[in-house]
């Protein structure tokens, strides 16, 4: 190899040594600022995290709460306002029955609160009611009559909203008047009673059905046997005696505002129209309209009971959703219709 080939060589060799020196310097400098990225990126992550893992924490403790309170403060008690002069309002709403918001535990605790109040001028039941228990009916409409003659300066105002029927209807004739739209649905002052048969569909599918009973009367109406006349005729007997006493207490609530008509305790339904022409209701109006022109205290402070919101919160997401339907089923169940 020449002078010249070997001094080209060491000079590029000389020359190649820094460039390799000086590369590393700014590679490692973009490491490190990749790792403070990637830290800094983290360190955000993790504030993110306790941010949101705050909220939701706080969230669940509200949620909580919010059950604790309205398992603590059934619907529309303990949280009355504090107000003047006022008329009560009580809202009997739906079927008339023990296990429903409109049972006679709830009306009746909601009514003793109402008369007891001194600033409740009246007390207004604003009924929108198809019926229901006879029994849970008979329990409002005596525990009414007894109010009132604990209460005499306090009157009570029956007022039908879509419908005030049967049940609905017993209730409302203890009252001391009874209101109506024109287009209400009043009366049906009957007692029915109501099951299935199903002796035909099983001699269809081959089912026997196999009863052992000791009482002569066990099984009485079942709805998988053949009927019997002798126990259609006594609950026929039974169903007599309830209506006999539903329009003994329409008599004695509503006196001779009552008109005589053989129609009147058929079970038919009147408009409010015709149920003012037949005494059956005093006049026509709302409640608004009772509390402003007939008690003169404008002021309605609801009254009304009613299972806790919880139960109506679980009710809602259908944990008795077959309860209605096997209830209706198997069993034979005495209405006022």
């Amino acid at each position: 190899m020449s002078e010249w080939d070997s001094g080209r060589q060491s000079g590029l060799g000389e020359r190649s040594a820094p460039a390799t020196g000086a590369s590393g310097a700014p590679e490692q400098g973009r490491d490190w600022k990749l790792i403070e990225k990637l830290v800094m990126s983290l360190q955000s992550e993790q504030r993110r995290s306790r941010r949101w893992g705050i909220f939701f924490k706080l969230l669940t403790f509200t949620y909580l709460f919010a059950l604790l309170a309205l398992l603590v403060f059934p619907a529309g008690q303990g949280m009355q306002p504090s107000v003047g002069e006022h008329t009560a309002l009580i809202e009997v709403t739906g079927t008339i029955a023990a296990d429903e918001d409109a049972s006679a535990d709830n009306l009746v605790g909601a009514l003793r609160e109402a008369f007891e109040e001194e600033k409740a001028k009246a007390v207004v039941m604003r009924i929108n009611s198809p019926g229901g228990s006879p029994v849970q009916s008979g329990y409002v409409y005596d525990e009414i009559r007894r109010l009132r003659e604990e209460y005499p300066d306090k009157k009570l105002y029956a007022v039908i909203a879509d419908i005030g029927a049967s049940g609905a209807y017993y209730i409302a004739a203890a009252a001391d008047q009874i209101y109506a739209d024109k287009a209400s649905l009043v009366g049906s002052i009957g007692v029915i009673g109501s099951g299935f048969g199903f002796t035909g569909l099983m001699e269809k599918l081959g089912v026997e059905r196999r009863l052992y009973t000791s009482g002569e009367n066990k099984a009485f109406l079942d709805p998988f046997s053949p009927e019997k006349e002798g126990e259609v005729a006594f609950w026929e007997e039974v169903l007599e005696t309830t209506h006999e006493q539903f329009i003994a207490q329409v008599r004695a609530g509503r006196g001779d505002r009552l008109v005589e008509d053989d129609r009147l305790f058929s079970g038919l339904v009147w408009t409010g129209e015709q149920a003012l022409e037949l005494g059956l209701v005093d006049a026509l109006g709302s409640s608004s309209y009772v509390a402003r022109d007939v008690v003169g205290a404008e002021d309605l402070v609801d009254y009304t009971r009613g299972g806790s919101r919880l139960e109506e919160f679980i009710e809602r997401l259908g944990a008795s959703v077959g309860a209605g339907f096997a209830e209706q089923v198997v069993q034979s169940r005495l209405e006022m219709r």
